[in-house]
């Protein structure tokens, strides 16, 4: 029956409107009880059924024409329930006007108009309970049964949390099946969403792992920091609970709305400190709504989540180049999927090539060029310093000349930490792409502005993909120093923090984004162990090596000479640097150009020297 039920909407329509008619008659016949208190006088028990077949005849086909029988019973909100209530609004309101006309006719001559009043408001719960039984039955007295159905404790009871709950009461396949809530506040405790009990806070997770037979944790706390995630992890494993889950930070989840698709593994970067970023979103809006937008190195690490998050503001077009082609098409089929009105266009292209860059300035005119398109690799590049001269110096110049010419609004070029009193050849070129940004800043009114960071975790060539790697073949792990420390942020913070640089920038300009406190590498290897279900030097061994070609012992964000000022936002200051002279500049940058199809390193160390006097190289 139930499944004939399911798969025949004809038998399924029948059945639903018979309820409706069930819950009419019904409704109609207590309104009268209620006006004669319980005993209808024979005189006005002959308008009963007239009142319920003509509320019939308006009703049903009023909530056909408003779609209420066309939603899922199974998952009915308030949004079924405003409807509904819009429906029988008309529809009594039919009623009232043809009882009103039909009174000087025989049929409703001296009918009490007080059961009109009593049947709207009976009909509209009784219709409602109809609707909402099926959920209040599957979300709360239907047995979660099933293998794969997980006994789980949600920690935190604030918006995240709830929409979590929600999503897993809306479900039918139970991967989950809710006990309750932990929360650190005192005015949530003991309290139900959705039926569900805040039992206590992240402290009496061991006592509640055992009293409720926990197998299961999901960590519902987006803001939160560090200490609380892990506390609330390191208590869950040492009850022996393998099984956690977490939500993503809220800069990955900027649209505010969380469901079960979001939940994923703890990661290393759920264990760092995670400051919760401001940003001004209906300025970042603004800035890249219904313009065209274009993304070099769009296929790595930055540039394909700086796509991501663009996306999310809804541009024109969003141009996507790269010389990557497999990864450039990876994340342009990623977009399309994710943001199917969005017109994007994808290049496979090579910032160094004049012609076709200007070409596809020529064809679609982009007003915002984010350049993430860069050779980082430290040690390689100190080995084949001009490929990172000719890739990442003039690969800028050539891509910020054609912006130049073409009018583009606004240029952002993404630096490094690596820049500031630069140890390596990568870190000297990055520091001339800021310089090269603000000399043309003054030839017109395209505005070139440059946003400096530090490591972003999980990019590719970085820290923590060599880590995963050493720990799947069993070790060792290999740390530089034990006192080596670096500046970590998010892809995603990192990216929505050049968005909103990009809206302040007023041309000329060297942002820096504040990385908060350096992370020690070896604080990072254990915590990646751990992750991994092992013991640092007990199941994995950890080794210290000297340090690599061009590698610091310690980053800096900024040196004395420079210093900074600071912007309206807390997470973004601006660098002072002093002026640069174009003509000096664009000499020595010939003279660079004239020495690198030879490959002399020596030469090239030298004229990048000249250029940047702060650069002292150590390979």
């Amino acid at each position: 029956m139930i499944n004939y039920l399911r798969q025949n909407k004809y038998f399924r329509f029948g059945f639903f409107v018979a309820l409706d008619i069930i819950a009419i008659t019904f409704s109609i016949w207590l309104s009268f009880l209620i006006r004669f208190d319980g005993q209808i006088p024979s005189q006005y028990s002959i308008f009963v059924p007239r009142i319920i077949i003509l509320a019939i005849i308006f009703l049903i086909p009023i909530f056909y024409f408003s779609k209420l029988y066309s939603f899922s019973w199974s998952y009915v909100s308030t949004g079924e329930l405003v409807s509904l209530f819009k429906a029988i609004t008309v529809a009594f309101l039919f009623l009232s006007i043809t009882i009103y006309i039909s009174k000087y006719f025989p049929f409703f001559t001296n009918f009490p108009r007080s059961i009109l009043f009593v049947s709207y408001f009976l009909v509209f719960i009784s219709c409602g309970v109809v609707r909402f039984a099926k959920r209040i039955y599957l979300h709360q007295f239907k047995p979660r049964i099933g293998l794969k159905s997980k006994r789980t404790l949600i920690v935190g009871a604030g918006d995240a949390g709830e929409q979590i709950i929600r999503s897993i009461v809306s479900i039918k396949d139970y991967l989950y099946n809710p006990v309750g809530f932990i929360d650190d506040s005192s005015a949530k405790q003991g309290i139900l969403i959705h039926g569900f009990k805040v039992l206590g806070r992240i402290a009496d997770i061991p006592k509640i792992i055992k009293q409720y037979n926990i197998e299961e944790l999901i960590i519902a706390l987006p803001s939160a920091g560090r200490e609380t995630i892990k506390k609330a992890i390191d208590l869950s494993r040492e009850e022996g609970l393998k099984k956690i889950r977490i939500v993503p930070p809220i800069s990955e989840i900027i649209d505010g709305q969380v469901s079960l698709r979001d939940l994923r593994e703890v990661q290393v970067e759920d264990l760092l400190n995670r400051e919760k970023i401001s940003l001004n979103l209906k300025e970042v809006e603004d800035f890249i709504k219904n313009r065209a937008v274009l993304i070099t190195g769009a296929a790595g690490s930055i540039g394909s989540e700086l796509s991501r998050q663009v996306a999310k503001f809804k541009p024109n077009i969003l141009v996507l180049l790269d010389w990557d082609e497999t990864g450039i098409f990876n994340i342009s089929e990623e977009i399309k999927y994710k943001f199917a009105d969005l017109k994007v266009k994808s290049f496979i292209a090579d910032i160094k090539d004049e012609n076709k860059i200007n070409q596809i300035f020529n064809t679609l005119n982009p007003k915002i060029v984010f350049h993430a398109a860069a050779y980082k690799h430290v040690p390689l590049m100190e080995q084949q310093p001009e490929e990172a001269v000719k890739n990442n110096i003039f690969g800028t110049k050539i891509l910020a000349e054609i912006a130049l010419r073409h009018g583009v609004d606004k240029f952002i070029n993404i630096s490094t930490d690596k820049a500031v009193n630069p140890s390596s050849v990568m870190g000297a070129t990055k520091r001339i792409c800021e310089m090269i940004c603000q000399t043309l800043n003054q030839k017109n009114s395209t505005k070139f502005i440059s946003v400096r960071f530090g490591n972003v975790l999980n990019s590719r060539g970085s820290v923590i993909p060599t880590f995963k790697e050493q720990i799947k073949r069993g070790g060792p792990v290999e740390v530089t120093h034990p006192g080596m420390k670096r500046y970590f942020m998010l892809i995603s913070e990192a990216c929505l923090l050049v968005m909103q640089a990009g809206t302040m920038g007023k041309g000329g300009e060297v942002f820096v984004l504040n990385m908060g406190e350096p992370i020690k590498i070896l604080d990072l290897a254990k915590e990646m162990i751990r992750l991994s279900g092992f013991e640092p030097d007990k199941d994995i061994p950890i080794v210290f090596i000297k340090p690599r070609p061009g590698e610091k012992f310690f980053e800096d964000i900024l040196n004395a000479e420079e210093g900074t000022n600071v912007t309206q936002n807390e997470k973004i200051f601006m660098a002072k640097l002093a002026d640069i002279n174009p003509t000096d500049l664009e000499e020595k940058l010939k003279e660079l150009k004239s020495i690198i199809t030879d490959s002399r390193r020596e030469e090239i160390i030298k004229i990048l020297q000249k250029l940047i006097p702060l650069y002292k190289s150590k390979a």
